[in-house]
């Protein structure tokens, strides 16, 4: 069989099928593994370009095992205390504790008596989401109706998740402090969706990683897709970088195999597709009514956000700064608004003017020219890349001038580095999309905007007999541990050699 894409879906749904007696081969077109899950060097400083944390360590564990050995013998894991800090348009700082049981003291401290008790109910009923949802809508393939019909059985759990309830309107029901509110609306981000419209259930995200807790790679994350990697070659996959699918070829109404760039061809009973689902659908499969049928159900969902990153290289140390800071601006929809081009800026979707700032700078030497250095990884959300109907980012000097406003809030937020810099790279959504084949470079396909976002998104059986969808751009959706589930997913309808 062939896995096309070596994405952290790739790798793992490689590693599961050759431990199943299978015979894969992984073709990447770029020259080296991770997908997203990128890595920039430059004169000692190392940056991940992607993920910038990992939660569910359950999930990379389950994955080594069921392939020949523990996770801890392939990276060095590490959990973070205190998980991420946070600056409010207020002017209120927040270090969020590592730890759950730390939290609502923390939270009281910061924000003031009673936000401890806010969130611990807040939580408690994301426990319990979380409790009716992770199995049906995680670990197995989404069925559609039949999988809303199993929820449907039970009433209760109907009433906890609240279908017809949004992020945002979980938070105003079960919280006062407005910095709570907006702490949960940024979980929506993390399917790149808005939390006006994102469905309530996605304060599970922040139970996972409250929970089960907030970890870094030692080393940088894009060593789990290279452990992954090396994982799935050790079970007998072979792994070519540097070489692009034209196409999935299809005989007889089912998956034959792959043409090569250069115009080989690879016969294969079964192909999994890693790359984007947007582009295998609208470039890689011939015409037909199966491709019509993943063309339309991607033509109803939303495409998820973007983001421009600046990878930082910075003289001297910050002192106090947590590995993840978030820093909030004051007006949180007007972001919403820009980015997907809704209310204010309705069908015009713009870089955003005032963004949040994400800043993940971890201690970590591996990434570091010297002691007095720090290499940091700052991103903000931002419209994907479409010089159609929205933003182009490819327009001359668009990137340099959105860079210099970002480090400006950075400034005026209290992470001023200007006068520190040795110097800046900065990726736009087009460079995203160049880079890994996300269309736009939406980060994780489609968002999840929209109470039916989860049964628009791609499933891992395509229409195609043979062709099984892997990755962020499909079920159960974008994040290192829901990529990490899909490949599970596959690996179970695939079934063993």
């Amino acid at each position: 069989m062939v896995v096309v894409g070596a994405g952290l879906g790739g790798l793992a749904a490689a590693a599961r099928l050759a431990a199943g007696g299978h015979s894969v081969t992984v073709l990447e077109q770029a020259d080296q593994v991770g997908g997203k899950l990128g890595r920039f060097a430059r004169d000692g400083h190392v940056f991940d370009t992607g993920p910038s944390l990992v939660t569910m360590p359950q999930v990379y564990r389950d994955l080594f095992t069921a392939t020949g050995g523990p996770l801890e013998g392939a990276v060095d894991l590490v959990r973070l205390d205190p998980a991420v800090g946070y600056r409010f348009p207020d002017g209120t700082g927040l270090t969020m504790p590592g730890t759950p049981g730390a939290v609502p003291g923390a939270l009281d401290d910061a924000l003031g008596a009673g936000a401890g008790d806010q969130w611990r109910t807040l939580m408690a009923r994301a426990a319990a989401m979380w409790r009716i949802s992770e199995g049906p809508f995680l670990r197995r393939p989404l069925r559609g109706a039949a999988t809303l019909a199993r929820l449907a059985r039970n009433p209760a759990d109907v009433a906890t998740v609240a279908p017809w309830q949004s992020l945002r309107g979980l938070g105003r029901a079960t919280v006062r402090d407005p910095r709570l509110r907006m702490l949960l609306d940024r979980y929506a981000t993390y399917s790149g969706s808005d939390p006006r419209r994102a469905p309530a259930v996605l304060a599970t995200v922040a139970h996972v990683e409250q929970a089960f807790g907030s970890w870094y790679v030692r080393g940088g994350l894009h060593r789990l897709a290279q452990a992954v990697a090396e994982r799935a070659v050790e079970r007998g996959a072979v792994l070519r970088t540097g070489t692009p699918v034209h196409r999935v070829l299809v005989q007889g109404g089912r998956a034959a195999g792959v043409e090569l760039a250069d115009g080989g061809r690879l016969p294969a009973d079964v192909v999994v597709s890693g790359v984007d689902a947007a582009a295998l659908y609208a470039d890689l499969l011939p015409p037909g009514p199966a491709t019509a049928a993943g063309r339309r159900g991607l033509a109803r969902a939303t495409p998820s956000l973007s983001g421009v990153v600046l990878l930082l290289a910075l003289r001297g140390r910050t002192p106090g700064l947590a590995h993840h800071s978030v820093l909030f601006p004051d007006d949180y929809d007007a972001e919403f608004d820009a980015i997907f081009g809704v209310g204010r800026h309705a069908g015009a979707p713009r870089p955003v003017a005032d963004p949040t700032v994400y800043v993940s700078a971890p201690d970590d030497p591996a990434l570091r020219p010297d002691e007095d250095s720090e290499s940091w990884f700052v991103l903000v959300n931002a419209p994907r890349h479409d010089p159609a109907r929205g933003v182009d980012w490819d327009l001359p000097g668009l990137a340099d001038r959105y860079a210099a406003d970002v480090l400006g809030v950075l400034a005026r937020r209290g992470l001023d580095v200007r006068d520190r810099l040795r110097w800046c790279v900065v990726r736009t959504p087009a460079d995203l999309a160049r880079d890994t084949g996300s269309v736009g470079g939406s980060i994780y396909g489609s968002s999840s905007n929209g109470a039916r976002a989860a049964f628009l998104r791609p499933g891992n059986a395509s229409p195609v007999p043979g062709l099984f969808l892997v990755g962020g751009s499909s079920h159960p959706g974008g994040g290192l541990p829901l990529v990490t589930l899909s490949a599970e997913i596959v690996a179970g309808l695939v079934g063993p050699a």
